[in-house]
């Protein structure tokens, strides 16, 4: 890649096409350290940025600075930094500080060097840009837009030593003090940001405390390799700019993300904290395996994370029994009777307890459940062979035996229950709905593998909603999920073929529904063609030393629908019986409408998925995928249409809530759940007449907060008894079964169109 001849260079060249003649002069040595370091669209996002530069009408410094540092830049954090320095560049461009721009390119490379990830460095241009902006045109009350910032220069001159005593938090607090006292001082702003002034020093010696990630970068690599034989790519963050959610560290292929700044704490170093942090997730690295997340509680989740955290650091202190001791100096100690569980939430609570009690075995709590499974713990690692699985069953019994109504309280107690050591554990799962739902349900590709992942799929717990309380019964409801057993996919041909006539009507009517007309979207950066009038403009504004208008592109999108519909079917053992005057059973009517109704969607490009479900008491509910929302109308999906069969009661709280995660995941604008059923919610565990019902009024209610549009299609002659209660208005009661295959289609149409 380093051999580039001179003509590719010379193209490059042309490419490039920025005239300024000092160019010539780098930008053969410049190309061919960008085409050895950069991917071909990294390299040309760096032509297209240096161009971008170039029409800044700001000299060839800023061409040039960009040129010779944005390779390594780009190479070192991540190819998105291209775009966001050319960018931020043209935005100062568009203000009064464009004289700034050289200054800010010059000192990229060592603030990249020194900040260590593009999510520092974008915090950093932030950092500048705020002070350019809220310094510009602000000096003695003068609002006008053309006095520039007086501090921005002397603070980017002194960038590179503020970033080598700072952290990225340290930094802004440090310019928002000078902002806030200088803002209206010029000279007194400049002896501010280039650290004259007693003030400047003072403040940021405030700031200036703990260890600082990049003074010990190298150390850390080698604490990896020595004691873990790991080589991993740490990735610094800061810890105070998100002020609504405290970051965490954790790890994923890219690397380990870790604070940029750690303080002294409890005797222990800033330094050691760090060796805490990256022994607990090289450990997780070590030992731990991905499991389903999908069928878990939140609860079971935090739960299983505690003792998955609990287990790796018993391993790892069976190599290096150090690390226990500095693990407990920084574990938090809850006290027993801290929390309150008659008024307070203390899921959180008990399980800091007990992973401080496995952790000390001279806790001193008396708690019969902390002392159990903290016992049953060690008795599970004591042969020495464990696994991820195996301590996930023990979270999940502790979850169980230790559950309280309070705890679906909004009022969680949080103090002295955070281990701030210890990674979120993102690692530890995976999803069945990841990479589209045809990672999951494309049975042509992957059936026999995915099923038997399915069938082994731990129940997922739902709420259940206890009108007589008003409360919520926490993981009430275990739900089963499987992939619908297949049959002969040409019974729901020959049905479709039975309704042809029904079918060319409904083509009439979708030809109308479907989108017909792309919209053009103008003045975009970033587009599928170049829009001409534009371009001549900005063409025209070049060659009279003006800045042009970069949005000289445009784009098209689809002047129409973006719908994402849940079919869910009551496959209760009702559906067997066969109505009055009618010679098919309701089962075999559903079939019907469903093919048809699938045919119609698919015809107008609709995201759509099947699904059904039935009961056998709270303990099985059974949620069986008919068809998903990335497979089309096919063969396989037939084949699981026609195996349909009824069975059981109807719980349709659960199944509602479980359809509505799937729905919810879909980026569409609009979000239907179509229910079609034949009777009220019932179960053989259950004999409050009004208790489901009222449950299922509560999951649709549930889903009206995400976005998610519910609506029942009845087949019981007497659902106007009760239907209204559980959808308000939103539901079609078909008296007549028999026209089932009509009037199903019929309903979505005019509920989308």
């Amino acid at each position: 890649m380093m051999g580039l001849n001179e003509a590719e260079v010379q193209a490059y060249r042309s490419q490039f096409g920025c005239g300024f003649k000092e160019v010539d002069n780098v930008f053969a040595e410049c190309i061919r350290e960008a085409v050895s370091l950069l991917s071909e669209q990294g390299v040309r996002d760096y032509l297209d940025g240096a161009a971008l530069i170039c029409m800044l009408g700001r000299g060839v410094d800023p061409v040039l600075a960009y040129l010779e540092e944005m390779p390594t830049v780009a190479n070192r954090l991540g190819e998105g930094t291209l775009e966001l320095v050319s960018r931020s560049a043209w935005r100062l461009s568009r203000s009064p500080n464009g004289k700034a721009i050289p200054a800010l390119l010059q000192i990229i490379g060592e603030a990249a060097r020194r900040l260590g990830s593009e999510e520092q460095l974008e915090h950093f241009i932030d950092i500048a840009m705020g002070l350019a902006n809220r310094t510009s045109g602000s000096i003695h009350g003068n609002q006008s837009s053309t006095i520039p910032s007086p501090g921005l220069s002397d603070f980017l001159a002194q960038t590179p030593y503020l970033i080598s005593q700072l952290s990225i938090q340290g930094l802004r607090n440090w310019v928002e003090y000078g902002i806030l006292h200088y803002n209206n001082h010029p000279d007194r702003q400049r002896d501010y940001f280039s650290l004259q002034s007693a003030d400047s020093r003072a403040v940021m010696q405030r700031e200036r405390h703990g260890t600082l990630y990049a003074d010990h970068e190298r150390l850390l690599d080698l604490y990896l390799k020595a004691l873990w034989r790991r080589k991993e790519h740490l990735v610094p963050y800061s810890e105070g700019w998100d002020e609504l959610r405290k970051p965490m560290p954790y790890y994923d292929p890219l690397g380990m993300r870790i604070p940029d700044v750690q303080d002294d704490r409890n005797g222990v170093t800033g330094l050691d904290r760090y060796r805490a942090t990256l022994a607990h997730m090289a450990a997780h690295k070590a030992w731990s395996e991905q499991v389903f997340a999908d069928n878990l509680s939140p609860f079971q989740r935090v739960a299983a994370e505690l003792f998955e955290d609990s287990r790796v650091e018993y391993l790892a202190s069976q190599r290096y029994p150090g690390l226990r001791n500095l693990w407990l100096k920084l574990h938090p100690r809850p006290g027993e009777q801290d929390c309150d569980p008659e008024q307070q939430s203390c899921i959180r609570h008990r399980l800091a307890m007990l992973s401080y009690a496995i952790l000390d075995a001279n806790h001193g709590y008396q708690n019969p459940d902390i002392l159990e499974f903290a016992q049953r713990f060690h008795d599970l690692m004591a042969p020495g062979v464990s696994s991820t699985a195996e301590i996930i069953k023990l979270a999940l019994s502790f979850i169980a035996r230790t559950r309280r109504q309070h705890d679906l309280s909004a009022n969680i107690y949080f103090a002295d229950t955070e281990v701030d050591y210890r990674d979120d554990n993102r690692h530890m799962w995976k999803f069945i709905e990841e990479g589209d739902e045809e990672e999951m349900f494309d049975a042509e590709q992957r059936s026999n593998r995915e099923e038997k992942e399915l069938d082994g799929l731990p129940p997922r717990h739902y709420p259940e909603w206890d009108y007589t309380t008003r409360t919520y019964r926490p993981d009430w409801v275990s739900l089963y999920e499987r992939l619908h057993p297949s049959g002969d996919a040409g019974r729901i041909d020959a049905l479709l073929a039975k309704h042809e006539s029904l079918a060319k009507r409904l083509k009439q009517i979708l030809d109308l529904l479907k989108p017909q007309n792309y919209v053009r979207i103008r003045y975009q950066e970033e587009g599928s063609e170049l829009d001409l009038d534009v371009a001549i403009r900005s063409l025209i504004d070049y060659r009279a030393g003006q800045t042009p208008d970069p949005r000289i592109n445009m784009s098209h999108r689809h002047d129409g629908r973006d719908i994402a519909v849940m079919l869910l079917l009551d496959l209760s053992e009702s559906l067997n019986e066969i109505p009055d005057g009618a010679s098919q059973s309701i089962l075999e009517l559903s079939q019907e409408a469903v093919a048809l109704l699938a045919w119609a969607i698919e015809q107008l490009g609709d995201e759509f998925a099947i699904a059904g479900f039935s009961s056998n008491t709270r303990h099985e509910v059974r949620y069986q995928h008919i068809k998903g929302f990335s497979e089309h109308w096919n063969e396989t999906v037939k084949a699981r249409l026609a195996a349909m069969e009824a069975g059981w009661s109807t719980r349709m709280g659960a199944a509602i809530r479980h359809a509505g995660h799937y729905l919810g995941n879909r980026k569409a604008d609009k979000k239907l759940l179509l229910i079609l059923t034949d009777g009220e919610p019932s179960d053989i565990d259950v004999s409050d007449e009004k208790m489901l019902p009222s449950d299922t009024r509560r999951a649709v209610q549930e889903l009206d907060q995400q976005g998610i549009y519910s609506y029942c299609i009845n087949l019981d002659p007497r659902a106007d008894d009760y239907v209204a209660d559980i959808f308000d208005k939103r539901y079609t009661v078909i008296d007549h079964v028999e026209k089932l295959p009509q009037k199903l289609p019929e309903v979505f149409l005019s509920l989308t169109k």
